[in-house]
Order: C-alpha cells, then structure tokens, then sequence
C-alpha cells in the first residue's frame, strides 16, 4: 500500500469518558486509503470505545475525527454510514428477530439505488451458509453465522472505510480462519480496514500498519510486520 495514497480516516487528540474515568486519553492515528490499519492491546485498553467514538455511538469529550478531511463533530452514526464508514460491532449485534435477507436489507437503509438485490446476492456468494438460510431469523444462527451476518450488513452500505471489532471473539478456529478469508477478500477488494482484534498475531501478520494501545494511549505505532517482531509486543500480546 503506498504511503502516498490520501487519509481517509483521521483520529486527532480523541478523548472519551464514562463519567469520571478517562477511558481514551488523547488518540491520534490515521488510516490511508486502501490501507489495513490494526489496533491491539489488553481487555479494557480502550480500543472498543475508541471505535464507537470514530463512529459516532459515543461523543468525544475532546478530539477531532475526520473523514476524508471533513470534521464528523456533531453528525449521528446513520450520516458516518451514509458518507461511507461503516462498522461490525463487537458482539455482532444482529437483529435477532429478523431474518438473514431483513438483516442484510438493514445494512442498505441509507441507499436507494437499484443495485441493492444485486449486493445482496453477492453477499450470498460470499457467504452460501447465509444463502442456504436467508430466511431464517438471525437469532438462531451460530455465533461464526451470525458473525458472517454482521460482515455481510456492514458490506451492504458499500463503506469506503470498514471498522471491524473483534471479529473472531468466541469463534472456532475453523470460522476464525474463514472470517479472515472474507477480511482480506473485502481488502483486496479495495475497501478500507480498521481492525480491532483480539488474536494479536493474526492481525499484524496481515495488516499494513498497527497501533499499540494501553490504558486509553496509543503506545506503539509502525508496519505491522515490525510490531510484529517487537520483543516487547511479543511479550505482551503474543506470550512470548
């Protein structure tokens, strides 16, 4: 990825609490287009809130996030989708009394283009399972389906930029290695990433770049292959 391509995504001095506690204290990093950005770092590090603020599920108590240079102060997480940032949240967060197709439909409410039945059928393509049971409600799909699911909605929106949390939390080592089939075809496809994940050493082996996170700071950054091969990211995040 080259390093002259333009930032697409910006997180200056962001700052984020939960009443008196400081859970973000002052993040900056960038993400360029076409690029795989990696965030890593211990439960409770700050990394999920630090998403949810980028896209607008909590307000910043200070800092700026821009997209495409443009500040996002003010606007809702429907406007983030609709100008392209679009998120698969920790935990899936599918709608659990509605089916695979509703679902999917979901992820489409800002558009209003007739390709919409087009993407859906690729995201069937992507994924046959959810083709095999499209009508079937979401809350009875495996924790790896209703994971598929998640992606497949985020995709609907045609994002720019994608941020995905934790996506292989609680999965088989099976699913853990398909979602990341579908994370790297969704790369190579040019979509912008920014992945926050758990298992460590999967998420620098195939990142372009990584940011390590501790305590609501940004501790380390770099290519990810260096972080990668850090001894002290190997001692911390790789037990080593």
């Amino acid at each position: 990825m080259s390093t002259s391509a333009p930032i697409l995504l910006e997180v200056e001095g962001l700052e984020v609490a939960y009443g008196a506690i400081n859970a973000v204290k002052g993040v900056s990093l960038h993400v360029r287009q076409g690029e795989w950005v990696s965030l890593i770092g211990s439960n409770g590090a700050g990394k999920t809130t630090t998403m949810k603020a980028i896209t607008g599920m909590l307000n910043p108590t200070a800092g700026e996030v821009r997209l495409h240079g443009q500040s996002l102060r003010g606007q809702g997480p429907w406007t983030r989708v609709q100008q392209g940032l679009a998120m698969v949240p920790e935990g899936r967060g599918v709608f659990t009394r509605m089916s695979i197709l509703e679902n999917l439909l979901m992820g489409a409410f800002t558009r209003d283009d007739v390709q919409i039945s087009d993407d859906v059928e690729r995201i069937f393509e992507t994924f046959p399972r959810l083709k095999e049971r499209r009508d079937q409600l979401a809350g009875t799909l495996s924790g790896g389906e209703q994971q598929m699911l998640a992606m497949g909605r985020a995709l609907m929106s045609r994002p720019q930029i994608l941020l995905l949390d934790e996506p292989s939390m609680g999965l088989s080592p099976i699913m853990v290695d398909k979602i990341f089939e579908v994370v790297q075809s969704v790369a190579a496809q040019g979509v912008t990433l920014l992945l926050v994940e758990q298992n460590a050493s999967r998420a620098l082996q195939l990142a372009d770049r990584a940011y390590v996170m501790d305590s609501g700071l940004i501790t380390l950054e770099g290519p990810a292959r260096d972080l990668l091969n850090d001894p002290k990211v190997r001692a911390a995040y790789l037990g080593e």
